[in-house]
């Protein structure tokens, strides 16, 4: 049977505010290798080589926070940078759950920045909660054993 994916958690370097590592969806876990074809002069049809490794980014959606928590108070100063000092980046881990709170399964986003910030939008005529979207860059990611 396989594990369902609604129970996961996040941690986010040295944050450990429950707030921050509480998100109702996590998207992006995605990796492919990409393809050069190269075309050899007189063949009728291309090589095809292996180039590199593309990520995704690692989209984390939750309802909105009303207070400046540290992972508010990280992602507004990166995205708001004037480049005059490096941005931080963190790991951050994402583990799938089991009923117990057990780790069936955990991916590291090594050096990981945040490259967006969104909230969804304010309707008068629904009663919807105000959600905020996070999203990360990295270096890469892999499972950790």
């Amino acid at each position: 049977m396989s594990p369902g994916s609604f129970y996961f958690q996040l941690q986010f370097g040295a944050i450990f505010t429950p707030a921050d590592n509480a998100f109702q969806e996590a998207t992006g876990l995605a990796a492919e290798l990409e393809i050069e074809e190269i075309q050899e002069g007189g063949q009728a049809y291309k090589h095809r080589m292996p180039k590199g490794t593309k990520y995704g980014n690692l989209v984390l959606r939750r309802g909105f926070v009303s207070f400046n928590s540290p992972l508010t108070t990280w992602v507004e100063a990166s995205i708001n940078t004037d480049f005059s000092k490096p941005i931080k980046c963190t790991d951050v881990l994402l583990s799938l759950l089991n009923g117990q709170n057990v780790p069936l399964a955990t991916w590291h986003f090594r050096e990981a920045w945040p490259v967006k910030w969104s909230m969804s939008d304010f309707k008068s005529q629904e009663n919807a909660l105000a959600i905020e979207t996070l999203e990360f860059a990295y270096a890469e990611f892999h499972r950790v054993a």
